[in-house]
């Protein structure tokens, strides 16, 4: 039979049974395989796991790539070359000079602004309140008409009183005739010495009638002027308390109105006890010690005044004293019960050095400033601090007339510096040069002077060496005196 194996042939092993996938996509022709067909792999048998070492290689080229990226973007990046911010070359500061002159020594205060003299107006008569002769707010003289009150029941009274004093004045009249008879009538012994007695207190009892009649009078016509209310003194009215037709009576607490006196005015304020020695020595000395006002901020001046009186004694619970400083008060910008600041210049300190508050630095060594040397470098120099009016400070020792310091920039200063002036800035005198003379700045330095107080990228400033970063929030150009 020709469908027999030869003689001898061993048949392979057959692959072991399992499920048929039918498949009815197209073969390929190549290869008479399913196009599009994954690899053919025993049913139950996982799929090939992708290659790590693939995986790792994609994510270093990845890293390499950025890597890359960023350096160019860096190194091909401009910092400014000029500027308030520039990490290199010269900084731009501003500069003053030392000047020499007289700091006045002052002590600051908080004062009360105090009415001389504050009068509520009360009536002294009880009755209708008719007219009223002012306008709120209105600034009126001693003596001027204000109210009038119903005159008409004490004009009554008033009549009342003259006809009894008239009454009284004819029987004090008849007894005197009487006892001019009985004396003429005595000395001839017609009549008792007793009647004459007699007479003579009769005219006396007429004559107290009289003169209490005579006082009636007087009452009722007092009334009447203060029917008529005026003006106590020079001053400005106030709210009205009481409107025409109401019945006013003296015991009444808000009276009809209250005038204050605005010129002169005085000014209430309190110092510690420490500087009351300085103030006293002055007075004592007859000197007059000049009072200025300022409002609440300290930067507008309002008025200025003299120290009128002292109080005499200290309070205990605060270790203050009172004073009280009067102020002619011209432009009415002093008003009652305003809260003032008070500068009383107590003495002056003649001839030393004085700087601009913005020059004056804290650190570890104390007090000092930026020095500006005449080859444009700084250095930090320690300073003695004396009185100061809020601007400008006394420099008792550590500097010299027409010296430069920094006042603008010096956050950012460390010793040996270099520094650019800008505009408006004081260049130090060089060798030979004479005092006051500028050199001319390098081009392209002016106008370069920045924000004030701000580092780079929100940096703290450098300090001079030895000393701590300042504080976040303290003052640039440090605190005053």
């Amino acid at each position: 039979m020709d469908d027999q194996p030869p003689r001898g042939y061993v048949p392979p092993p057959s692959a072991p049974p399992g499920p048929v996938h039918d498949d009815l996509r197209p073969l390929d022709p190549a290869e008479g395989e399913p196009l599009d067909r994954p690899e053919r792999r025993p049913l139950g048998e996982p799929p090939p796991r992708r290659s790590w070492r693939r995986r790792l290689f994609w994510l270093l080229l990845l890293a390499l790539v950025i890597a890359i990226v960023v350096w160019w973007v860096l190194r091909h990046q401009q910092p400014a070359s000029t500027g308030r911010f520039t990490s290199t070359g010269p900084m731009p500061v501003g500069t003053a000079t030392v000047q020499k002159g007289d700091m006045p020594i002052v002590d600051n205060a908080l004062g009360t602004v105090t009415p001389l003299a504050t009068v509520t107006v009360q009536t002294q008569i009880n009755g209708q309140l008719l007219e009223v002769g002012f306008q709120e707010g209105q600034m009126v003289a001693k003596g001027d008409f204000l109210a009038q009150i119903d005159p008409r029941p004490y004009q009554v009274a008033l009549e009342q009183a003259q006809g009894q004093l008239a009454k009284d004045q004819a029987a004090l009249a008849d007894a005197k005739l009487d006892l001019a008879r009985y004396e003429k009538l005595v000395s001839q012994n017609a009549i008792a010495s007793q009647t004459l007695d007699t007479q003579r207190a009769t005219v006396a009892q007429d004559q107290g009638t009289v003169q209490t009649d005579q006082a009636q009078v007087d009452a009722q016509k007092l009334n009447l002027v203060y029917c008529h209310i005026t003006a106590p003194v020079t001053g400005r009215v106030g709210l009205r308390q009481v409107d025409p037709g109401n019945y006013v009576q003296t015991s009444s607490a808000t009276g009809i109105v209250v005038v204050t006196q605005l010129q002169p005015i005085s000014v209430i304020f309190t110092l510690p006890e420490d500087s009351l020695q300085a103030v006293l020595k002055q007075v004592h000395a007859g000197q007059t010690l000049q009072a200025t006002a300022f409002d609440r901020t300290g930067n507008t001046q309002i008025d200025v005044g003299q120290l009128a009186t002292i109080d005499n004694q200290i309070d205990t619970t605060t270790g203050t004293v009172k004073l009280r400083a009067t102020f002619s008060n011209a432009t009415l910008n002093l008003f009652p019960n305003q809260f003032v600041n008070i500068k009383l210049k107590v003495d002056t300190l003649q001839g030393t050095q004085i700087v601009p508050m913005a020059a004056i630095q804290r650190g570890a060594p104390g007090t000092f400033v930026y020095l500006v040397k005449p080859d444009n470098t700084v250095t930090a120099q320690p300073v003695t601090l004396g009185p100061d009016d809020g601007e400008k400070v006394a420099v008792t020792k550590g500097l010299e007339p027409a010296q430069v310091v920094v006042t603008d920039g010096a956050d950012r200063l460390k010793e040996g510096a270099k520094i650019t002036v800008t505009e408006g800035g004081t260049q130090p005198t060089q060798p030979g040069q004479p005092a006051g003379q500028q050199p001319a700045a390098p081009a392209g330095q002016h106008g370069q002077g920045g924000s004030h107080g701000q580092g780079k990228d929100g940096q703290t400033p450098t300090q001079a060496p030895g000393q701590p970063a300042q504080p976040a929030g303290q003052p640039v150009g440090g605190g005053s005196g």
